[in-house]
């Protein structure tokens, strides 16, 4: 089978590896569909994260149709359309019983990677994996995106509004206008906030993010971006703020423009170097975050409102690549030519 393969930074390649097999009961494997390219596969790419020349992909984000179980698979069979959380949940240790799988207490192997190529093996499959009903040609290939986003963007997106305890009424700010901060916007929304704040640079994020539900936008960085949140939050501050970046200047930014009292949704991958304990302390403020809850939001709200048309996550990808262009897409991500590349593998 064909799969990408990191080489060195600005580059990825597409190689022919061995097709994956079953080596635990709770296996399953996968035959990719729709794939992407997400945000933090871009830290090794512009070779900010160490990563092995010759390894896998650090793809993590799939819909595809399951090949084979193992034994102890009673939940999808062969044939079935599933999304493939980027999480593995088991469904019954005290984290995944409290929705938080992210932080599953019974496997080590808890994260996926290697989805950027024609199949993948999914661990700890009988819980996590999530059943789309139907087959992949019964749906629009504005649905499939939808749907392939809730393997991790509007997943993530709504994990930060939840830990932020987005509640009806609120004024939210939302830091990043990648596909995790628009799928943010559009959380907030969902969970009943009356003003977004969506904090961006870009017009084509801009205007997807007002599309998505923001009432304002804030272009500036740094202080001055301080300054135009308070402002429009009358000195007060958000009632929440949902990080979506993870660098030390977005950290920095969200505790300043939040209320005392409130809660920071953080789910932009860490990478920051230092960060500061003493102003949330003085603020009684609330740092919560971490991997989304994937699952558990798909079964109980995200696939539905997906289905229903209730929510258009899809929009955040803004152009497909087939998977022989894997570089190009990257590139493309790399270079903010589009949102968020959209790999199609198969039919």
């Amino acid at each position: 089978m064909k799969t990408t393969v990191f080489m060195e930074p600005g580059k990825v390649v597409l190689q022919d590896k061995p097709m994956p097999t079953i080596q635990a009961d709770d296996d399953v494997i996968i035959k990719v569909v729709r794939a992407c390219v997400c945000g933090s596969d871009l830290w090794a790419y512009r070779g900010f994260d160490k990563k092995e020349a010759g390894s896998l992909n650090d793809g993590h984000e799939a819909i595809g149709i399951v090949s084979a179980v193992g034994a102890a698979i009673t939940t999808v069979k062969p044939g079935d359309f599933v999304i493939a959380p980027f999480t593995h949940g088991c469904g019954h240790c005290a984290a995944c019983l409290a929705g938080f799988e992210g932080g599953c207490q019974n496997h080590s192997d808890n994260f996926s990677s290697g989805f950027q190529g024609e199949y993948a093996r999914y661990q700890h499959a009988e819980w996590s994996l999530v059943k789309i009903p139907g087959q992949p040609e019964d749906y629009s290939e504005g649905m499939l995106a939808s749907l392939l986003t809730l393997a991790d963007v509007m997943a993530t997106g709504y994990h930060a509004a939840r830990v932020a305890n987005v509640q009806a009424g609120d004024t939210v700010a939302v830091v990043g206008d990648g596909a995790v901060g628009l799928c943010a916007v559009i959380a907030a929304k969902m969970r009943g906030a009356k003003r977004i704040i969506a904090m961006s640079r870009h017009e084509d994020r801009q205007k997807l993010a007002l599309e998505f539900g923001a009432t304002d936008i804030v272009p500036e960085r740094g202080d001055e971006a301080v300054a135009k949140v308070l402002a429009l939050t009358n000195n007060a501050g958000a009632d929440a703020v949902l990080e979506c970046v993870g660098t030390e200047l977005s950290t920095e930014t969200a505790i300043r423009i939040i209320r005392p009292g409130a809660a920071v949704g953080r789910v932009g991958v860490p990478h920051t170097p230092k960060i500061d304990v003493a102003t949330p302390f003085m603020q009684n403020l609330v740092l919560a975050g971490g991997p989304a809850s994937v699952t558990t939001y798909d079964k109980s709200l995200l696939l539905k409102a997906v289905l229903d048309g209730e929510i258009n996550p899809g929009k955040v990808f803004t152009k497909s690549f087939p998977l022989d262009q894997i570089n190009e897409a990257y590139q493309a991500m790399q270079n903010r030519e589009v949102i968020k590349s959209m790999i199609v593998v198969a039919q």
